[in-house]
């Protein structure tokens, strides 16, 4: 999408100018195919900082309330971002259903295991989402660290590291069973808090 692309460029341009950004594993992300790309969260900047030189369209799963202005959820909406509801969990919520389409038609999505921005920087324990979708489209998931030394100012270091996809098969998520998608979930975390920094995780 053009508007998709043209948007990219400009954010990759402003957030160049402004931190330094080291961008280091592209070449571990797939080329085609629906993948689940994740990392961990402590910054609204992630999702553009997360996109910024993939060369395909991302989809990103966002909280309900960025969607209340109509004019940023127009926005936003355009760059591939869809609402979901935070605390409504099952197979039947709208925006997994959502997110196992897009992938399941060959899409990159993205999304934070941990559901919510970290406050401290720290890492918080993962949710079942990522993995859920993974087992119900068999796709890979590809884990990010993002690393943002604080304080976060002008010219603050940022690294986005990509790690090597992890196969859908390692995960052991034959079915949806409780244990089997929190031992998964724990898995994906652990090798997101792998490619941070040192001393961020």
């Amino acid at each position: 999408m053009l508007f998709y692309r043209f948007a990219r460029l400009v954010c990759r341009i402003a957030l160049h100018l402004a931190f330094h950004i080291q961008i280091e594993g592209l070449e571990n992300l797939p080329k085609e195919g629906g993948y689940i790309l994740c990392a961990n969260h402590t910054s609204y900047l992630d999702p553009p900082l997360l996109g910024l030189h993939l060369d395909r369209n991302v989809h990103f799963m966002a909280k309900e309330e960025l969607f209340h202005n109509r004019l940023f959820a127009w926005l936003i909406r355009k760059l591939g971002a869809f609402p979901v509801e935070r605390g409504k969990g099952g197979e039947a919520n709208p925006a997994l259903q959502k997110a196992i389409g897009i992938v399941g038609e060959g899409q990159a999505l993205a999304l934070f295991p941990e559901g919510t921005r970290s406050k401290t920087g720290k890492p918080l324990r993962p949710k079942s989402g990522i993995v859920l979708i993974a087992a119900q489209t068999g796709a890979d998931i590809v884990p990010a660290g993002i690393s943002i030394h604080r304080p976060l100012r002008f010219r603050t270091r940022i690294t986005v590291r990509y790690g090597k996809p992890i196969p859908n098969a390692s995960l052991g998520i034959a079915g949806t069973f409780p244990q089997e998608l929190k031992q998964a979930s724990r898995t994906v975390m652990d090798a997101v808090i792998g490619l941070l920094d040192e001393g961020i995780a």
